[in-house]
């Protein structure tokens, strides 16, 4: 090679390529070169100067990652990035780590070397086993080792496609739904939980606990690293805890520009509906497949024009008495929330040929509520909003009782309803008969879901951006065969009690 002063990157990218292309005479002989090497050296100047006798005088790689050669972005080279001496540090301080992270910053990437690196710098994890969650398909699991093996692109490994064996470490990958195969490991020294915000729900807490429940046994590494997902999923549910096992790590889009990210391509992420999700750390979910994003914007531009006006959000005395509004409410005691939503019908725009919109005024859900506390707020609001009616879950017939006796009507409701069904067969409207009506989801789910996708399509309702938990249960609403999919709904509590009220206008 020429002695000729080439620019750090130049020389950095053949190495690279060098590296690749080298043949040793065997698996052992070819993985001994990385023991003692240091992951990266941080400090530019050293490393540049390590870098250069290592190319000019033939002597050990500088540190592993140039040993296996440089993660790449397409046909680009890149070095380690400030973000991710953040994650090395802390794993030199606490095993136990949380990544929320932008997509594209390669932390998975990283991951997979700084667990190859801590099994052959030295020989202290021989015999241990190394756990890798994926998601729950079994082709994520091969693809994740895959790219751990092509780390060493001149050595053959015998191991099955869902493991990778280095120094007597026994690398493995397991999907989310196949985890019993991961417990009762001896001598687990690291465990990954790739994407794990993504894992079903079910499969999000078994992930977690047999992970935690290696600790006391052998006290392994534990790295969760994800993109956030939904609301109320593994990661905001870690986040939102006030003692906390794990350091937790913060990556917006923000840390990777001018590094891993130019700005037209972060301009260009952002006509994305999921860039608050892929880049910018936000829970909203994955896009569903019953309202789409266009109409959504256009409810929240709604919301905000409507601000804007005297007297259409609420008069100068308070709440307006000339508009008629209706409470949904979705009870929800124990596991699911109780959501309340109110609505108002307000004046259109004549020049847009729309006479009315339905404007959201209330929108809120309440964990694990107290039952009289959840009463005492319907009837508080019922008086105060002045609600003409009230749609309720008929499944919880508790409190839809408890309401009537509240507002002096009929108790005995179901007796009234097959009463009424005899004397009008063809027809019936029950809010001519009573004020606090009882609705079936299981009977007229799917009209309710297909009614609130008519009013959004039509441009018809008005939603204020403040009412963030609708937002997002209307952008990652899922339905099949024309039932909401509440695994798959973020809030879909409150987007019940929205529906439920919704049912008021014909």
């Amino acid at each position: 090679m020429s002695k000729t002063k080439q620019s750090f990157e130049r020389r950095l990218k053949r190495k690279g390529i060098e590296l690749r292309s080298s043949q040793l005479s065997d698996k052992s002989s070819k993985l001994d070169r990385f023991k003692g090497l240091e992951f990266w050296i941080w400090d530019k100047a050293e490393h540049e100067r390590r870098f250069n006798e290592w190319i000019q005088r033939g002597l050990r790689p500088c540190c592993f990652n140039h040993a296996v050669g440089l993660p790449r972005k397409g046909d680009v080279a890149k070095p380690l990035f400030d973000y991710e001496k953040e994650i090395y540090d802390a794993l030199q301080q606490t095993k136990y780590i949380w990544i929320k992270k932008a997509t594209g910053l390669g932390i998975t990437e990283f991951m997979l070397r700084y667990t190859a690196w801590l099994c052959l710098r030295d020989d202290k994890l021989q015999g241990s086993y190394v756990g890798i969650v994926t998601g729950p398909r079994i082709e994520l699991a091969i693809t994740l080792i895959n790219r751990l093996k092509s780390l060493f692109s001149n050595i053959k490994f015998d191991d099955k496609e869902t493991v990778c064996t280095l120094n007597d470490v026994r690398i493995e990958a397991f999907p989310s739904h196949h985890l019993d195969s991961m417990r009762g490991l001896d001598k687990v020294s690291f465990i990954l939980l790739d994407e794990a915000d993504f894992f079903p729900l079910g499969q999000q807490q078994e992930a977690r606990a047999i992970s935690e429940r290696y600790i006391a046994k052998s006290n392994p590494y534990i790295v969760m690293v994800s993109t956030p997902n939904r609301p109320e999923g593994l990661f905001e549910l870690i986040e939102r805890e006030e003692q906390c096992l794990y350091h937790r790590i913060f990556l917006p889009y923000t840390r990777g520009l001018g590094k891993i990210y130019t700005e037209q391509e972060i301009a260009k992420a952002r006509e994305s509906p999921q860039f608050e999700r892929e880049y910018n750390l936000q829970y909203i979910g994955q896009q569903g497949n019953v309202f789409s994003h266009e109409t959504i914007e256009r409810a929240i531009q709604l919301g905000l024009e409507l601000e804007k006006i005297p007297n259409y959000y609420a008069s100068i005395t308070g709440i307006r008495q000339d508009t008629h509004k209706a409470l949904g409410v979705d009870p929800g005691f124990g596991s699911s929330k109780f959501a309340i939503c109110v609505t108002q019908l307000v004046p259109g725009n004549e020049h847009k040929g729309i006479k009315q919109y339905v404007q959201v005024l209330y929108a809120s859900e309440y964990e694990r509520p107290d039952f009289s506390e959840m009463l005492d707020k319907i009837l508080k609001i019922y008086h105060n909003y002045l609600v003409s009616k009230i749609y309720v879950d008929a499944a919880n017939p508790e409190i839809i009782t408890a309401i009537k006796r509240g507002l002096n009507e009929r108790t005995d409701y179901e007796k009234q309803i097959s009463n009424l069904k005899t004397r009008h067969p063809k027809y019936l409207d029950l809010s001519t008969w009573m004020n606090v009506i009882p609705m079936s989801f299981s009977s007229d789910g799917r009209e309710m879901l297909a009614h609130t996708k008519r009013y959004l399509d039509n441009n018809w309702l008005a939603i204020h951006p403040s009412f963030s938990k609708l937002i997002i249960a209307l952008r990652t609403a899922v339905a099949s065969d024309g039932l909401l999919d509440k695994q798959a709904t973020a809030h879909n509590d409150i987007l019940d009690a929205f529906r439920l009220s919704l049912s008021y206008y014909k």
